[in-house]
């Protein structure tokens, strides 16, 4: 489902450049639930953001179900993620004058579809139904990540990426969206990919990975 050959991605600090990822070479297979690993600054983000079209690879391949996401044009490739990926992010990333049946809307108002019952069954499966049309400011952080979840997963992707979706939550409303991402990914045969710092909730992947000095180590 994924495959990635000799992927470089550096950043500058004035003058000096920082290689975050070194020629990283990686294969997960499809309906694969992974957790990717590291030490803070190791380049999780970095990856999972090239994996997902987010941030172009200076040197590389990202194939996802056989297609090679940056030898795509951009509108090509756009319409490519809103199909085919779904994205958690750390910090919701929700609109904040949407309701949060609005938000879960938003990848079938790009992809020009009707999906507001799409979004109130993607809303209902994340416990949240009752919650739909609250403004994010009126959920708590634990049903803000559900609501981000539930827009993730709308279209049906094969591929699901999470980035830190714990990370601004208790351990019990963290081990809850936890539950939920592994269900969904069981549920939908869905691939998932998870960046964590939390090696607690890892173990409950089928495959832990370990970014060191810009390159994938398997436990």
């Amino acid at each position: 489902m994924i495959q990635t050959r000799d992927l470089h991605r550096s950043y500058r600090i004035g003058r000096k450049p920082i290689d975050v990822l070194r020629g990283i070479d990686l294969d997960i297979q499809a309906g694969e639930r992974v957790f990717l690993c590291g030490p803070s600054g190791a380049g999780k983000t970095t990856l999972l953001y090239t994996l997902a079209g987010l941030e172009h690879p200076e040197k590389g391949s990202v194939i996802i179900n056989n297609r090679d996401l940056y030898a795509m044009g951009r509108v090509e490739q756009s319409a490519f993620r809103n199909r085919e990926i779904g994205y958690v992010f750390q910090n919701y990333h929700l609109l904040p004058e949407l309701t949060a049946i609005e938000n879960v809307m938003v990848p079938g108002a790009i992809a020009s579809a009707d999906t507001k019952e799409d979004a109130l069954l993607a809303l209902n499966r994340v416990g949240l139904a009752d919650r739909a049309d609250h403004l994010p400011a009126e959920l708590s952080g634990g049903e803000q990540q559900r609501v981000a979840i539930a827009r993730a997963i709308v279209n049906q992707p094969k591929v699901l990426f999470a980035d830190e979706p714990t990370g601004n939550l208790d351990s019990y409303h963290g081990a809850e969206v936890m539950e939920i991402l592994m269900e969904l990914a069981a549920e939908r045969k869905a691939t998932l990919v998870v960046v964590t710092h939390d090696r607690g909730l890892s173990v409950t992947g089928d495959r832990v990975l370990e970014i060191r000095d810009g390159k994938i180590h398997s436990d």
